[in-house]
């Protein structure tokens, strides 16, 4: 009897240990995932659209912007655009995402950036209101702004 006892307890054991090896670990999240803007983009028209923010680790994150509203007036290559995505930050120092990841957009079409990888912190809280994109295109600067904070919030990285 203290055998099978003993042989339960290890098999029990044992369980836990495997169960533990495949559970999957905590991830770092951001809060709101998504938020909308309203921005203005000279060149490109202006209304609004949507920033999605995906948190890659405690140190880092991607943000892609998309709007139907902001247009192409030119048909562009995929991965033509570089663009600086600058995010104010309530708790910091401003926060950039920055690259050249877009893709094919036809004359007159939607905008879309991203996804823009960049540096963050634990806490960070970050809005577009009073940041800016700039996107180079075929050497021509075109900076979206915003007149107000984004919705439903800033993003917060944890």
């Amino acid at each position: 009897m203290k055998r099978l006892a003993s042989g339960a307890a290890l098999t029990a054991g044992i369980l836990a240990a495997t169960a533990l090896a495949f559970a999957p670990s905590a991830s770092a999240a951001v809060t709101p995932g998504s938020a909308t803007i309203t921005a203005s983009c000279g060149l490109f028209g202006g209304g609004t659209a949507t920033l999605t923010a995906t948190q890659v680790s405690s140190t880092s994150a991607t943000i892609t912007l998309s709007s139907t509203a902001i247009t192409t007036p030119l048909a562009l290559t995929a991965n033509s655009i570089n663009s600086t995505l600058t995010m104010t930050n309530s708790t910091g120092a401003n926060r950039v995402f920055s690259g050249t990841v877009n893709p094919a957009m036809p004359a007159g079409g939607a905008v879309t950036v991203g996804p823009l990888p960049g540096t963050v912190a634990v806490g960070d809280s970050l809005d577009f209101y009073k940041g800016s994109l700039k996107m180079v295109i075929f050497g021509i600067t075109v900076t979206c702004t915003s007149s107000a904070a984004q919705s439903p919030g800033p993003f917060v990285f944890s």
